[in-house]
C-alpha cells in the first residue's frame, strides 16, 4: 500500500527543502562530467550560468499575451527570423516558438490537417507519409489529431527509400516527412529527392531537423558534406529545429518554420465566442514560459555564428574520434554512415544491451535502441574531454560481457532484449504501460 502524500499543513523551511532537493539530484545522470549521451546539451558552466540569469529575468512572464509582454514578442520574432535565415528562408518565411520538438512536429501536422480540410475537403482520412525512422512525435500527432501514418522502409544505409515512398502516396496523403538527421542512426534522408516528389504531387513536405537544425548549417560552413535539407530545397514547406539541443538554449525551446505565412495560419487556434474574451493561441499550450523564450534569444545572440561553428567543430571531431575508437573494437560496428555527431553502434557477437549495462556500472548513460538492437550516442562539445576514457571503459566492458554469457539474462539487458524480440507489439506496449504506471504511481 502506497503512503498517502498530502500538502504539508505547515510550510517546510526553504533551506531544508533545498537540501532535500540537492540530495535527490545526486541520484540523477551525471551530465556535467560528460557521461550522459542524450537529454542534456551542455556548453559549459559559464554559458549555463548566463542562461539561468536570462531565464530567471523572465521567470514569471507569460508568452500567451504578446500585448502584455511585448519583450517576449520581440525575443520570439527575433529567434524565428534568425532561425529562418540560418535555414535558407526568405522574407516570406514565418514560424513560432514551441516548448520542444514534439510540440513543433505536432503543430506542423495539425497545420497540414487544417490545410487539407480547407483545400482538399474530399480527403476524409488524411495520411502522413514518413520513413520508419522518423521520430515518434509524428505518431503522437496522428494519435491526437486523427491522422494516419503510412511508413516507408529505409535502405541498408538507413535512409528513406525514395522509390518506396513514391509508391506509397495515395489520394489521402497530405504531407510527406524526411529527417535531417533521423535520430536513430544520425543519417539525413534524401531530402531533395523526397521534396521533389512532394512538389510534383502538390503535397506538403516537412523536414524534421529538431536534432540537426542548429548543427548542420555550421558543419556545412566548416566544409563537411551535408545533404541539402532546408528551404533552399524546392518543395520543402516546413522545418522544425530545437534550440535547446545544439542551439544550447534552456529547455524547452524549439522553432517551427513555414515557407509561407499562409501555411502557418493553419497552425493557429482562435475562438472568438467565449464570454471571457477572444482567445488566440499560436501553438499547443496556452500559458507559454517566458523564461525559455528569453533564454533562447540570449543563447543565439551570445554564442553567435563564430561560437556555434566552434562548438560544432568540437562536437564533430569528438564524434569522429569516438566512432573510430568503436570501430577499432572488433566486436562492434557503427550503423550506417552518420552525417553528424549522432550515431549508433551494434554487435553481431555479443549482447549489446548487456554491454550497455556494463557501461552503466562504469557511470556512462547510453540509450538503447531496437531494429536492430544498438546503443545510441549524441556527442556535444562537452564530450571532448571524455572521449578517451569512454573508449577505454568500452573496451573493458566488451571483455566483461564476453567473459559472462549470463549477462544477457540480467539487469536491463533482459528487459530490452525481450522487448526487441517479441513479435506481438501490443504485448510490448502493455508492458511499457505497466512500467509507466509504476513510475508515475
Amino acid at each position: 500500500m502506497h503512503k498517502k502524500t498530502s500538502i504539508p499543513s505547515k510550510g517546510i523551511p526553504k533551506e531544508q527543502l533545498l537540501s532535500k532537493m540537492e540530495s535527490l539530484r545526486s541520484m540523477d545522470a551525471d551530465w556535467r562530467s560528460g557521461k550522459t549521451w542524450s537529454l542534456v546539451y551542455y556548453a559549459g558552466e559559464e554559458h549555463t550560468g548566463f542562461l539561468k540569469k536570462a531565464h530567471n529575468m523572465f521567470f514569471s512572464e507569460n508568452g500567451l499575451s504578446p500585448i502584455a509582454f511585448p519583450s517576449l514578442k520581440t525575443f520570439e520574432n527575433d529567434v524565428i527570423a534568425m532561425t529562418a535565415c540560418m535555414l535558407g528562408g526568405d522574407k516570406n518565411a514565418s514560424g513560432t516558438m514551441t516548448s520542444g520538438g514534439t510540440e513543433s512536429i505536432m503543430m506542423t501536422m495539425k497545420a497540414y490537417r487544417q490545410w487539407a480540410r480547407a483545400n482538399r475537403p474530399s480527403v476524409k482520412e488524411p495520411e502522413i507519409l514518413l520513413p520508419v525512422t522518423a521520430h515518434p512525435a509524428f505518431e503522437k500527432a496522428a494519435h491526437y489529431f486523427d491522422l494516419k501514418t503510412v511508413h516507408a522502409p529505409v535502405g541498408n544505409d538507413y535512409k528513406a527509400d525514395v522509390n518506396a515512398v513514391r509508391e506509397l502516396i495515395t489520394e489521402n496523403t497530405i504531407v510527406m516527412v524526411g529527417s535531417a538527421p533521423a535520430y536513430p542512426h544520425g543519417v539525413i534522408d534524401p531530402i531533395p529527392e523526397l521534396a521533389a516528389i512532394a512538389k510534383e504531387r502538390s503535397l506538403g513536405f516537412h523536414v524534421d531537423s529538431c536534432l540537426g537544425g542548429f548543427m548542420l548549417p555550421w558543419l556545412e560552413k566548416l566544409g563537411y558534406p551535408v545533404t541539402p535539407f532546408d528551404f533552399s530545397v524546392p518543395g520543402v514547406t516546413s522545418i522544425s529545429a530545437d534550440i535547446h539541443k545544439y542551439g544550447y538554449a534552456a529547455k524547452g525551446a524549439s522553432v517551427v518554420l513555414y515557407r509561407s505565412k499562409e501555411l502557418r495560419r493553419h497552425q493557429f487556434f482562435v475562438y472568438s465566442d467565449w464570454p471571457g474574451g477572444i482567445y488566440a493561441s499560436p501553438s499547443m499550450t496556452g500559458t507559454r514560459a517566458g523564461g525559455s523564450i528569453a533564454a533562447a534569444w540570449a543563447a543565439l545572440n551570445s554564442i553567435g555564428e563564430e561560437g556555434y561553428m566552434r562548438l560544432a567543430e568540437s562536437a564533430m571531431k569528438t564524434a569522429k574520434a569516438i566512432m573510430e575508437g568503436i570501430s577499432g573494437i572488433k566486436e562492434l560496428y557503427i550503423l550506417g554512415k552518420p552525417d553528424m555527431s549522432v550515431f549508433a553502434f551494434a554487435s553481431d557477437i555479443l549482447d549489446i544491451f548487456a554491454l550497455g549495462d556494463a557501461m552503466d556500472r562504469r557511470g556512462w548513460h547510453l540509450d538503447r535502441q531496437q531494429f536492430p538492437s544498438s546503443l545510441h550516442m549524441m556527442v556535444t562539445a562537452a564530450h571532448e574531454k571524455v572521449a578517451g576514457p569512454f573508449i577505454s571503459d568500452l573496451n573493458e566492458s566488451v571483455k566483461e560481457v564476453l567473459a559472462n554469457p549470463k549477462s544477457s539474462s540480467e539487469g536491463t539487458a533482459a528487459m530490452y532484449g525481450m522487448a526487441a524480440s517479441l513479435p506481438d507489439r501490443n504485448a510490448v506496449n502493455g508492458f511499457v504501460l505497466d512500467f509507466m504506471d509504476d513510475i508515475f504511481k
